[in-house]
């Protein structure tokens, strides 16, 4: 975790790119999946360019402009306590930032699930028991009990990873979340936010494949405390800096953990 100390060379302005669209947002049947995680209506994503060069050593400094910047605080989404969206608004203090490792450019990450009792052959999730929670399954066992027998197949780095957080995201979903049966829409869905989320370029002599997003995970405190991605914590709240240097565009990944919209028509 990095503070917020600003260095003036590098101080980022940004703009907000409102047509940018994302596939995540716009295709229907991650829609439907999202409002049976209770995700709809509570999840989005926002873009935005800002006007100097990138490197990933200026992480603490571009999280801290980007919340000190008045276009980000008259654009920046949050969702107040009665589940409205609004803007963010406030003075930011303080802002924590954690690096996130991105470097997946294919889902082999989730092989070992297939391999180890987790998942049957035709993709359905097995069920188990677990003593406070009813209907569980060993997905979410995976996920979550570090001293479950199949925790160590996903290593301590592969679980820091971007795309497996994504994964993870989806699983656990909302306040009134309706589980998968099977595994495929969830690695389907996070595959989806991953390649909206995260640039990738091919070396001209190697032909090998690298990611070129660096990912923030981010948190901000006004006077009053923590004011984003929410007051209160939890796993489920959460926001994400995806920043493109080439573009120099910032996606940013929002959520704040309830019960989402079941409607069907609300559009974050």
């Amino acid at each position: 975790m990095a503070d917020e100390k600003l260095s003036f060379e590098h101080a980022f302005t940004f703009n907000l790119l409102s047509t940018k669209k994302f596939t995540f947002q716009q295709d229907p049947k991650i829609s439907r999946l999202l409002m049976k995680w209770s995700m709809l209506g509570r999840i989005t994503i926002q873009a935005f360019n800002f006007d100097q060069s990138f490197q990933s050593y200026m992480s603490n400094d571009f999280a801290w402009n980007f919340f000190q910047d008045p276009i980000v605080k008259n654009n920046l989404k949050v969702l107040d306590t009665a589940g409205s969206w609004t803007l963010l608004g406030s003075d930011v203090t303080h802002v924590n930032v954690e690096v996130v490792p991105c470097t997946k450019v294919s889902v082999d990450i989730f092989n070992p699930i297939y391999s180890n009792g987790i998942v049957r052959p035709s993709g359905h999730i097995v069920r188990c028991y677990h003593e406070i929670y009813p209907d569980f399954d060993e997905l979410r066992m995976l996920l979550l009990e570090e001293d479950s027998d199949n925790y160590h197949i996903i290593s301590p780095s592969d679980r820091q990873e971007f795309l497996f957080r994504l994964f993870k995201h989806v699983v656990l979903g909302g306040e009134l979340c309706q589980y998968e049966d099977v595994i495929d829409p969830y690695i389907e869905t996070a595959k989806m936010m991953y390649k909206d989320l995260v640039s990738v370029q091919k070396d001209r002599d190697t032909k090998e494949i690298s990611v070129v997003t660096t990912i923030l995970k981010v948190s901000a405190h006004d006077h009053s405390g923590l004011c984003y991605p929410s007051a209160t914590e939890n796993e489920q709240m959460f926001a994400y800096l995806c920043i493109d240097p080439f573009k120099r565009h910032v996606y940013v990944l929002y959520h704040s953990f309830g019960i989402g919209d079941f409607s069907g028509n609300e559009k974050p």
